[in-house]
Order: structure tokens, then C-alpha cells, then sequence
């Protein structure tokens, strides 16, 4: 039960997560490194956003499926669902929910996309605290760093430095929309601490009211 229970949750928090990040990118002032990579792609390929953010997923799933082979367990497949679902609904957000959606003077887009990112803050953090499964991005990270000297941080940074300079590479060469601006480090320097606060939160909603915990277990708790 309590499975089923994180499951809904997290099924939830990616749509939250589908809705902030498609209102990222209609404020279209910068969007986070991974994600301006997805775009100028879109742009270059004239395929929609959450498709290629699809195909991309599904090709770090299929790198966590290499470098880990034996060590790739069953659960990780439901990266490959959920990546699916993500694409479909920022498909849907962005394209037909905000098809009309314009924004007319700069500070109203700001808040936008300001209030956007509590959003995605607040569902990927619901998402990591649940602990079903990773981002196909994270979790790719994850495996490049078990299969090197490298900690999981300074891969996961690296794979943001590689998007940015790609995004801007692919944006310069064939004068593409810009896909990395203010927004974008505005996101960097405000994302992962918002994201850390609600999880500080989240954390101990979820064992109280979400998970139950055993009167043997509880009781463990309190005389330690």
C-alpha cells in the first residue's frame, strides 16, 4: 500500500513537474541547461519539445542499461514509462494548454517563470524524497559515476556545462531562438536551494502521513 501510494504521489508530482517546466519554457527568457538543449534541438529539428526530451531520456536509460548491465535492476525500467508521460504532457502543456498564452511586459514574465521554477522545485523534490525512481538523467549520472573515479556531483555538473555548450553551439551555428539567458542562471543559482528547502519539508510529511510506520518501529524511535 504504501507503494501504490508513492507511486500516485509521484505520478502527480510529474505533472507538476510537466506544468512548471512548459511554463519555463513559455516565458521563453532561458531555461536550465538539459532543458535548453531539448529546445534548441526542437528548434533545429522542428519536432516538439517533449518528443525530443523523450528521446533524449530514453537514450540515458538506454546508457545506464550499458554501463550497469547486470547491475541495471528491474525497477529502473519504469524510467522508461515515466519518461514517456513527461514528454506527453509537456507536449500538452506547451502546445495546446499555453498554446495562446503571450506575455506582454518583461516583470510579468519574470514572475512566471520565477513562480514556474517553485513549482518544478517543489515536484522534483517530491519525486526524489518518494525514492521510486530517478531522472533517466540522474540516473545516467549515477552510472557514469560508478563506473569511473568521478563523484556523482561533478558528473551531473558536467553533463550541465556539455548541455549549455551544446545548446549555444547548436544556437550559433544555425541561428536558432536563444534557449540560454537570464532564466537560465537565474535557475541555476536558485533552483537547487529552493529544491533542498521543500524537501526539508516534504521529508517528513511523507513518513508521517504517507508511509506507515510499524508501533514496533516508532516506538524504537522514541527510546533513541
Amino acid at each position: 500500500m504504501n507503494q501504490l501510494k508513492k507511486i500516485v504521489i509521484m505520478l502527480g508530482s510529474m505533472v507538476l513537474v510537466a506544468f512548471g517546466a512548459s511554463l519555463t519554457l513559455k516565458a521563453a527568457i532561458g531555461v536550465g541547461a538539459w532543458d535548453a538543449l531539448i529546445q534548441s534541438l526542437s528548434f533545429l529539428s522542428d519536432v516538439k519539445v517533449g518528443t525530443i526530451g523523450m528521446i533524449l531520456n530514453i537514450s540515458c536509460i538506454v546508457g545506464q542499461l550499458i554501463l550497469l548491465k547486470k547491475d541495471f535492476h528491474f525497477r529502473q525500467f519504469l524510467q522508461v514509462p515515466i519518461s514517456i508521460i513527461l514528454g506527453v504532457l509537456i507536449n500538452f502543456f506547451y502546445y495546446t494548454l499555453f498554446a495562446n498564452l503571450v506575455f506582454d511586459q518583461y516583470i510579468v514574465t519574470l514572475i512566471v517563470y520565477i513562480s514556474a521554477l517553485v513549482i518544478v522545485s517543489f515536484s522534483v523534490g517530491m519525486v526524489v524524497v518518494l525514492d521510486v525512481i530517478s531522472f533517466p538523467l540522474e540516473g545516467f549520472c549515477m552510472a557514469i559515476a560508478k563506473n569511473t573515479k568521478y563523484k556523482f556531483a561533478f558528473v551531473r555538473q558536467m553533463a550541465d556545462v556539455l548541455s549549455l555548450v551544446l545548446a549555444v553551439t547548436l544556437t550559433l551555428l544555425f541561428t536558432l531562438p536563444l534557449t540560454v539567458r537570464e532564466g537560465t542562471f537565474i535557475g541555476m543559482v536558485i533552483f537547487a536551494p529552493m529544491m533542498g528547502f521543500f524537501m526539508s519539508k516534504i521529508q517528513p510529511f511523507i513518513e508521517n502521513h504517507i508511509i506507515d510506520v510499524p508501533v514496533n518501529n516508532t516506538e524504537q524511535i522514541k527510546t533513541n
